[in-house]
């Protein structure tokens, strides 16, 4: 059971969204940056007793990979498809979502993209690198698409605020 919130959190604008990726920004992306990454994340989903996979790729590589009880063989299926999303626009899944729901379209209908292949729901942030740019996704799946955001982006700000990169 996940944690209970003390106060319904309102969804992020576009523009909040876009902030978010400015701010959460590398200067260096190793193999040792991803297993830390992704222990903080599965740390973060045991105290909360959150049923989620967690991923991190770079380069076409999977460097990180976690499923925590509760989580399903579905949840891999819908952290590749929203990966796909994040390598393909550059931009978080939850975000290249909100922009079609702002422009009164949904990411379905607008992108003619396969469904099965692509799902532009929350939970996957680009890896951008400082001089290089996106090189890589690190993906939550479990939760609702909102919360599967909020968790990452959470764990890549206190990740990137300890100072290790």
């Amino acid at each position: 059971m996940t944690q209970p919130a003390s106060a319904p959190a309102s969804t992020p604008t576009v523009e909040e969204l876009e902030a978010q990726e400015r701010r959460l920004v590398f200067t260096r992306f190793t193999h040792e940056d991803a297993w830390a990454l992704g222990s903080l994340l599965v740390e973060m989903a045991r105290e909360r007793q959150a049923p989620v996979a967690v991923d991190i790729h770079r380069s076409g590589q999977q460097l990180f990979h976690a499923a925590l009880p509760g989580s399903a063989p579905d949840n891999d299926a819908w952290i590749a498809r929203k990966r796909r999303v994040v390598e393909r626009y550059g931009s978080a899944s939850y975000l290249v979502g909100a922009r079609h729901r702002a422009k009164g379209t949904t990411f379905e209908e607008s992108s003619r993209l396969d469904p099965d292949t692509y799902a532009a729901h929350g939970g996957s942030f680009p890896i951008t690198v400082e001089g290089a740019g996106v090189i890589g996704a690190v993906t939550v799946s479990g939760l609702p698409q909102l919360e599967d955001h909020r968790m990452v982006v959470e764990a890549l700000t206190r990740f990137l605020d300890a100072g290790t990169v």
